[in-house]
């Protein structure tokens, strides 16, 4: 194979898998790692992939921490698909906790208005979205503000949380990469996230496929932490066969 067969072969696997290793290619082309590292790095500079440690992908894998207002914008159906999966996962006098994102923020909006629940969270707008429903107790954690996500974060916030023991938690996520794991874009967000974690049986991540093959800045938790992933149909099949291998359960809306 010629250098640029190499290269096709290579910008093909990394639209069609999202993501692709350095190691992966060098066994499946028959050269060397650094071989395949010079090709990656020529690839990015035409601007065709981004590299990162080990790896290559279509998109760029690092995210940037953005208003809500802004986010609210971005993938509104999908988002809203997601949210009517995830609420079938509430039964009645269920305690729940909703993390902070656009995500879980229509997952509050879709909860019926008649459900007697317990939610506890530390964003406001959620808090808000739930003021109307009567048979709802809303605990808020205290804190820092964070204003890009309306939420509060900080020791106040995460000290709360020893007090609870709650079924499931809603987590809203900025990136799911499947070898670093998800991440949010704030880390203060992500030991807060990490905390609520420990006080739920069960943590549910709501995410679009865009957040597949993406990073944040701060760590959360590695793939294999948490039980269920609900998120859309244009999900790449390649990130559905890791997440089932990493034995958490996937929902497609």
């Amino acid at each position: 194979m010629n250098i640029a067969d190499r290269h096709k072969f290579i910008l093909d696997k990394v639209v069609r898998e999202g993501n692709v290793s350095v190691l992966e290619l060098s066994e499946e082309l028959g050269v060397s790692a650094v071989t395949i590292r010079k090709d990656l790095k020529f690839l990015e500079e035409k601007k065709l992939l981004f590299r990162t440690h080990g790896s290559a992908s279509h998109v760029d894998p690092y995210v940037n921490d953005r208003p809500v207002n802004v986010k609210e914008s971005i993938q509104v159906d999908e988002k809203r698909r997601i949210a009517l999966k995830a609420v079938e996962l509430i039964k009645p006098e269920d305690s729940i906790i909703i993390a902070s994102g656009t995500t879980v923020l229509e997952v509050a909006r879709a909860i019926d208005s008649h459900i007697k629940l317990t939610v506890l969270t530390a964003a406001m707008n959620i808090a808000e979205s739930l003021l109307g429903h009567k048979d709802v107790e809303i605990v808020m954690l205290g804190g820092v503000l964070r204003k890009s996500s309306f939420s509060a974060v900080g020791p106040y916030a995460e000290k709360m949380l020893n007090d609870f023991a709650c079924s499931n938690l809603f987590l809203g996520v900025d990136g799911i990469d499947m070898e670093f794991g998800l991440t949010t874009t704030n880390m203060l967000e992500a030991h807060l996230n990490q905390k609520m974690m420990k006080a739920a049986q069960r943590t549910i991540v709501v995410a679009d496929s865009s957040k597949f093959g993406r990073k944040g800045f701060g760590k959360i938790c590695d793939l294999e932490a948490v039980d269920t992933i609900i998120t859309d149909s244009g999900i790449n099949p390649a990130f559905v066969k890791k997440i089932e291998e990493a034995g958490v359960k996937l929902i497609i809306a």
